[in-house]
C-alpha cells in the first residue's frame, strides 16, 4: 500500500480525470471510468482525493446569461502578508479567481457579475480590506 506523502501531487490518471471534468464538469464517475478504462469506484476515490488534497477546489458552470467580467490588479502593503489579503478577497461573492503576482501589483482578481453596479460593489468590498493600497480595474470587452 502506497503511502500519501506532503507533497503529493497528481499522477498521470489524475491529470487525465482533471482534463475530462475541465471540459465538463458534469462527467459522471462511470463515463470517466469508461473512457480511462478505470472503474466508477476508482473514479470515485480518485476524485475524493482530489478534492480532499485541494486540487479540485470548486465545480462550477458557464453561463450564457449576460454577465460582465473584470479584472482587479491590486496594490498591498508590505507589512500585511498577501496570502492574507487574497484569503479575504476570495470570499467576496462575484470572485471568480484570485492570483498573487509578480510585477506592479501584487495581486490580480477575475470579478464576474450582472452589471456594472455589482463589478463596483465588488471593487469597493476589495479596497475595505486591510493592507490593500491601490486598485486598478480592467473591464473585459471580449473573451475567446
Amino acid at each position: 500500500m502506497r503511502k500519501e506523502s506532503q507533497s503529493y501531487g497528481p499522477d498521470d490518471k489524475d491529470k487525465r480525470i482533471l482534463e475530462i471534468l475541465e471540459k465538463d464538469s458534469r462527467a459522471s464517475f462511470v463515463d470517466i471510468g469508461r473512457e480511462l478504462g478505470m472503474s466508477e469506484g476508482a473514479i470515485r476515490k480518485r476524485i475524493n482525493n482530489l478534492i480532499r488534497k485541494r486540487i479540485i477546489r470548486k465545480f462550477t458552470i458557464e453561463t450564457s446569461l449576460p454577465s460582465l467580467d473584470a479584472l482587479i490588479l491590486i496594490s498591498t502593503m508590505p507589512e500585511v502578508p498577501s496570502p492574507q489579503i487574497s484569503k479575504e478577497i476570495s470570499t467576496i461573492d462575484g470572485v471568480s479567481w484570485v492570483y498573487e503576482t509578480t510585477g506592479q501589483y501584487d495581486i490580480s482578481v477575475l470579478v464576474s457579475g450582472a452589471n456594472i453596479a455589482f463589478i463596483n460593489s465588488c471593487i469597493d468590498k476589495i479596497r475595505s480590506i486591510r493592507g490593500v493600497v491601490h486598485t486598478n480595474s480592467l473591464i473585459v470587452l471580449r473573451r475567446w
